[in-house]
């Protein structure tokens, strides 16, 4: 074999030892990184929590009837108490009748057993024209009546009552301000008194 046959034959045997050790080297460097164990740092867990939702929508439901409909942007579900602490709540709640009361708030609370809820920061509670805002409401699924311990603001674009407390009785389509109720109404106001 002459020079220039051996230097056509050492080059493709060089190019092809060369493939051979950068797959040799490749194939210890995966099994490498898929062997070794992954170190997980500055875990927090959460021991009352049984799960965490990202959304959560439920309907409640009684004698086949919709009573509400809860949409939450998250939801924390807790062993004990057994309840759900829900972010970015949205409920329609409808009445005897079939009317549609939409209540929003930022924050709540949802017993998972009764289905009672306590709702916080940002209350507010629509109605056709008028509108009720409040620090916290609690709603009672047995008696489906909406109520609030705290100071209620109710209005519409003509009027504005205000009142220590309040209870909302969805399935007699009525509004019952307690204490230290004030408000101004205008002629065009309409009976701020039934749903």
């Amino acid at each position: 074999m002459n020079s220039v046959g051996k230097k056509n034959l050492i080059l493709p045997l060089a190019v092809l030892l060369g493939l051979i050790l950068v797959g040799v080297g490749a194939y210890y460097y995966i099994n490498h990184l898929l062997t070794t164990p992954i170190k997980l740092e500055n875990i927090e867990l959460d021991d009352k929590a049984a799960l965490k939702l990202n959304a959560l929508e439920q309907i409640s439901k009684k004698n086949g009837i919709t009573e509400w409909k809860l949409k939450a942007s998250s939801a924390t579900l807790l062993k004990d108490p057994k309840k759900a602490v829900l972010e970015d709540v949205d409920i329609i709640f409808y009445t005897k009748q079939n009317v549609q009361v939409h209540l929003t708030a930022t924050r709540g609370e949802l017993d998972t057993k009764t289905h009672d809820m306590i709702l916080s920061e940002n209350v507010t509670i629509r109605y056709q024209q008028y509108t009720l805002t409040s620090e916290t409401l609690h709603y009672a699924k047995k008696p489906h009546i909406i109520r609030s311990d705290s100071r209620v603001t109710f209005d519409d674009v003509n009027s504005v009552i205000k009142a220590d407390s309040m209870e909302i009785r969805l399935n007699q389509d009525l509004i019952i301000l307690k204490g230290h109720v004030e408000g101004q109404f205008s002629e065009n106001s309409q009976n701020p008194n039934r749903l």
